[in-house]
């Protein structure tokens, strides 16, 4: 192998490969979806023999590679910070039990947030389930810590956290192969032990106890100097400021401060936020007057450092409580602290960011919207236009974006658009009221963590439409295969599961297939589906919408493509821009009417059911 320029989340891969981790299990999610395929790049490579899985879910994937860690195998599993929610209880557990090989979890954080439901922080995870978790500001070392995590890891016989955040993720650098990959071939063994690995609660005291003290010898560990926990105090001098950061905020400020010169602020690097490295710490609050603390997104390391008269930071107000610190905000924080405590300001000359020179240029905004073609917007104004009084529940997928369209009301959690609307409907069938209710759901989502909720409606007797959006594929994450398509993470075939089983399996009885090119068919489905519902023998109506992804199929998606423009018909009643929210449509001002944007056309020719006065026709190609 030689040097080469890697994303964080190939590094990391490589991290794992050179740490010769055997088993390495995903789900995927932004911004860890790159972790997977890129250990498999390096897997196939160099020949290794290499586990590699897309799991079903964040939990499947922890309890996976938990199962080869206690056979002594080197093991992973990587995740977004909120997947690491759904593998919540494993972890728990897994923390007590302990392993026997290495088992690192990636947990990849969000600040910002840029693509995901919340901003958490999964040091404070790790700290609750008392495991150690490493904190990258780089690509390369995100690498290191991944080989420092494994070692660790199978050292003290312990789950450890690597907790990248989307810019180390979603970072480059030029990283250098350690050496030669050498093949981990070591054989699995299980040695019961019922005492251990199924504990009861008695045992699960003791076990706790001997977590504690795991914990304790690794603070030791990393309470002393090294490249992830380091200063750069003089011996004897004493500052009036100095900075505590961790993560992509250290390498942040370390540039900042090189840049301005100002080597009379000392910085203390917390690569290991948990266990703390206190010894680290007291020396450098010692030789501080007072400290500001710079990390992502939460307060971990300003509680940990405890002395408040001291610390500057989220408790304080000087670090803003929510969002990505960036290199303006944390440029504007040092300013405002140094102007504050009265000392030399930062040389401050005025830089326009790439903010303020987009807001120059006064180029109108646009909203993230569904793809031009995306057979999601078809289901969603089909939904719309057969029940426009309902309430629409809805999920984690790109098919969110159907909250542009008026078709998605609510949107809690992976799995949540079937728990929710069975929550509607039974609070108001409390109330003998008739509310309708349309639950949205992807296909990846719905193997993901669908069938415990439908599962559950089915059994306590709730009636809604749950339409499953299915595109075949795992579109808003990279296009990873969905168990229907029965083809595994290495492109190996796999068994086929179909969701027509799945449904059918939950004790659905009414399952009809359509394609919302189909317009007026999905239409009159969901009427149909609807009827259903308000039968004496009726219940949930699952109606599965299937047409592939414009962006996955290119070629298969529309084979018959239509050519289509807007006559003079048009009264520019604006229905197909509002409710309909083709990017191929926009409003022509020359013409004085919407038109069609035959670079961004796809030719499905949806919405020639859409216009209510007939103006969109086909022509001739």
């Amino acid at each position: 192998m030689k040097e080469e320029i890697l994303l964080g989340n190939g590094a990391i891969a490589l991290g794992l490969v050179e740490s010769g981790c055997q088993v390495v299990t995903s789900y995927p999610g932004t911004p860890s979806s790159e972790i997977l395929p890129e250990v498999l790049r390096f897997v196939k490579r160099e020949g290794l023999n290499t586990y590699v899985e897309w799991s079903t879910n964040e939990k499947v994937a922890l309890d996976t590679a938990f199962a080869a860690a206690i056979t002594g195998k080197r093991a992973a599993c990587s995740m977004k910070q909120v997947g690491l929610n759904v593998a919540a209880d494993s972890l728990m557990s897994a923390a007590y039990l302990g392993t026997v090989g290495g088992l690192v979890i990636i947990s990849c954080d969000d600040p910002g947030p840029h693509s995901s439901q919340t901003e958490q922080d999964t040091r404070f995870m790790a700290r609750l389930a008392k495991v150690p978790v490493f904190d990258p500001s780089t690509p390369r070392e995100a690498r290191d810590m991944a080989i420092a995590a494994m070692e660790i890891s199978e050292e003290f016989k312990i789950p450890v956290v690597l907790r990248p955040a989307i810019r180390v993720c979603h970072g480059r650098q030029n990283i250098a192969p350690k050496g030669t990959i050498e093949p981990n071939e070591k054989k699995g063994t299980f040695k019961k032990d019922p005492l251990r690995w199924a504990a009861t609660p008695n045992f699960r005291l003791k076990l706790h106890q001997e977590l504690n003290g795991k914990l304790q010898e690794i603070a030791e560990r990393f309470g002393e100097l090294h490249d992830f926990n380091r200063h750069d105090l003089e011996p004897g001098r004493q500052y009036e400021l100095g900075i505590v950061a961790g993560g992509v905020p250290y390498a942040v400020v370390r540039d900042i401060l090189a840049e301005k010169n100002r080597n009379d602020i000392p910085v203390l690097k917390i690569g290991t936020p948990f266990p703390f490295p206190e010894a680290l710490a007291r020396t450098f609050m010692s030789a501080c007057k007072r400290v500001l603390v710079l990390e992502e997104t939460d307060s971990l390391i300003e509680y940990l450092l405890g002395d408040r008269s001291k610390v500057l930071g989220r408790l304080s107000g000087h670090v803003p409580s929510a969002g990505e610190l960036i290199p303006d905000v944390i440029c504007r924080i040092c300013g405002d602290v140094l102007r504050e405590l009265q000392l030399p300001q930062l040389d401050q000359e005025h830089e326009s960011n790439a903010l303020e020179l987009l807001n120059s240029l006064e180029i109108p905004g646009r909203r993230p919207t569904l793809c031009a073609g995306c057979p999601h917007r078809a289901s969603f104004f089909a939904i719309r236009k057969a029940k426009p009084k309902a309430i629409f529940t809805s999920d984690i997928g790109c098919y969110t974006l159907g909250i542009n369209m008026g078709a998605v009301d609510t949107c809690l959690d992976m799995g949540a658009a079937i728990t929710m609307a069975s929550g509607f409907y039974q609070s108001f069938s409390q109330d003998k009221a008739d509310r309708p209710i349309v639950a949205t759901i992807g296909d990846s989502t719905f193997f993901h963590s669908g069938t415990a909720g439908l599962l559950s409606a089915v059994y306590n007797g709730a009636r809604f439409i749950l339409v499953i959006l299915d595109n075949l594929t795992t579109a808003m994450t990279g296009m990873q295969p969905t168990p229907a398509l029965g083809i595994r993470a290495d492109g190996s075939k796999g068994k086929e599961i179909s969701l027509e089983r799945i449904v059918a399996g939950c004790g659905v009885d009414y399952i009809e297939v359509v394609d919302p090119y189909d317009m007026k068919g999905m239409v009159e489905s969901l009427k149909k589906a609807s009827e259903y519902i308000g039968e004496p023998e009726g219940g949930i109506a699952v109606i599965i919408a299937r047409h592939p992804c414009i962006i996955a199929y290119r070629d298969d998606a529309i084979p018959d493509r239509k050519a289509v423009t807007i006559t003079e018909d048009c009264v520019e009643c604006n229905l197909c821009l509002e409710r309909f929210e083709c990017p191929a449509l926009y409003q022509d001002e020359e013409l004085g009417r919407t038109n069609i944007d035959e670079q961004v056309c796809t030719g499905c020719g949806v919405c020639l059911d859409v216009c209510p006065k007939g103006a969109i026709v086909e022509v001739e190609r």
